[in-house]
């Protein structure tokens, strides 16, 4: 993710300098009111070159992207992808909210098996969620939780014991690559 230097005119890609805080913004979240610090306060952090501060506010990972905000911005600033960038600095910088870390390591898990496999192989992803959200803590009922709804899944059709991988893994390196701005690196087996 590329973030722009502090002071800079440009934030994930939009003119963040426009903003002039007028609020409507927050006045149209549906979720401003249980939010640390509101959407136009969060922009505001970001104007003055406070990105580690925004991106350690839980407002962030409360967002729901209903795209409320930017409809509403009268400067048609990108309101979501500031939000959406914040995310990625504070998961690429450890800033997030000790509470999120955990939900921080499960979309990475859950990412690097689609990446890998080009589809979800579920025991491949419990295992490394579970071995490294273990190994963060060292919480042995991380281990155990949820082992019990297995043999339900199973009845139901919903887990698999085994997984097929996606049979054009390189066009699902492409969509990773183009998301992520890197370039193509061939899928993995």
């Amino acid at each position: 993710m590329e973030v722009t230097p502090v002071g800079a005119d440009k934030f994930a890609g939009t003119s963040i300098e426009n903003c002039y805080q007028c609020g409507k913004c927050t006045a149209g979240c549906p979720l401003a009111d249980q939010m640390d610090v509101t959407p136009n306060q969060l922009f505001r952090l970001v104007q003055l070159g406070e990105v580690e501060k925004a991106a350690r506010c839980g407002a962030i990972w409360l967002c729901v992207s209903c795209f409320t905000c930017t409809g509403r911005c009268p400067q048609s600033v990108e309101c979501v992808e500031i939000i959406d960038a914040l995310r990625e600095y504070a998961a690429e910088h450890d800033c997030a909210p000790p509470d999120l870390q955990r939900i921080i390591l499960f979309q990475k898990a859950f990412l690097d098996n689609i990446r890998r496999n080009g589809r979800i192989n579920e025991l491949e992803l419990i295992r490394d969620f579970k071995t490294k959200g273990f190994l963060q803590d060292l919480s042995l009922p991380l281990l155990m939780k949820d082992a019990l709804l297995a043999p339900k899944l199973m009845q139901r059709g919903k887990f698999h014991l085994t997984s097929e991988k996606a049979k054009d893994r390189e066009l699902v390196g492409r969509i990773f690559a183009r998301c992520t701005g890197t370039h193509a690196e061939g899928a993995t087996s």
